[in-house]
């Protein structure tokens, strides 16, 4: 067993369950590889997991979780619909729950918005699918803040969470400050890719806490709530980065990595 547990902290989400703040990220990752990547996340205590029908890797992501032997209850799961899937909403969560080995998912996101567009249709096909049981939250990714609200007024149902790309160097108090008075949760991807890791504020407050600016990057985020994925396939580098999570910055290093945007 591991020596920690990233179940916490975590997030509440409108419409149930608890969202651990450090995910795993698995975009890009192979199914061949997929299996043995989530099953290190898992062993080094990673218990969100972030998948996609888009990332083709749904059963080795789904290998790894039936071998883990952790409960059902212990895992935090998100997979994604693709946008090209408008109209058969039903059909594909059906066939990640498949493939994931799992009666339901504990989130699932409209990967990108259909054709540009907000598109409620859609958005109620993936709350009627909520309502059945086949996922605990539903969500988008991808979404302007106009379009999060086209949705709600649509269908009197707001997104649990918008999955973004987010890091540093392009935080925007407008979008973050926007999804909280709608009570969405700030999910952000590409942490690291998005950032400067030789930025000179985030290399000294690294120095600072004995850390990489990695480490800092997803403890900025966890000092915000905002929900971080970071993903990689090394072992060395998926603790590492999940290290990060007992960072504690303070007030003051949070403005500056702000100041970064």
């Amino acid at each position: 067993m591991t020596s920690h547990d990233y179940s916490s902290p975590a997030v509440d989400l409108t419409g149930g369950g608890r969202m651990p703040l450090l995910g795993f990220g698995t975009w890009e990752i192979s199914e061949a590889d997929a299996t043995g990547a989530v099953s290190t996340a898992l062993e080094l205590g990673y218990r969100h997991i972030d998948t996609a029908t888009g990332y083709r890797n749904e059963t080795g992501v789904g290998r790894a979780i039936a071998a883990s032997g952790l409960d059902r209850d212990a895992l935090f799961v998100t997979t994604k619909l693709p946008p090209d899937h408008a109209g058969r909403e039903r059909e594909t969560i059906e066939t990640s729950l498949e493939q994931l080995g799992l009666d339901h998912v504990d989130l699932w996101l409209i990967h990108w918005p259909p054709n540009k567009e907000a598109s409620p249709q859609v958005w109620a096909e993936v709350v009627r699918a909520r309502e059945d049981g086949l996922a605990t939250a539903v969500g988008v990714s991808n979404y302007s803040l106009d379009q999060i609200d086209e949705l709600t007024s649509a269908t009197g149902v707001t997104p649990a969470v918008n999955q973004i790309r987010w890091s540093p160097a392009i935080f925007d108090a407008t979008v973050a400050q926007g999804l909280a008075e709608r009570q969405v949760v700030l999910e952000g991807y590409s942490p690291f890719k998005a950032s400067n890791l030789a930025d000179p504020v985030l290399t000294e407050i690294a120095e600072a806490h004995d850390a990489t600016a990695a480490q800092v990057i997803v403890a900025w985020h966890v000092a915000h709530s905002y929900v971080v994925i970071p993903k990689s396939v090394r072992r060395e580098r998926i603790e590492s980065n999940a290290a990060g999570a007992r960072i504690t910055l303070t007030d003051d290093e949070v403005r500056r990595i702000d100041g970064l945007g």
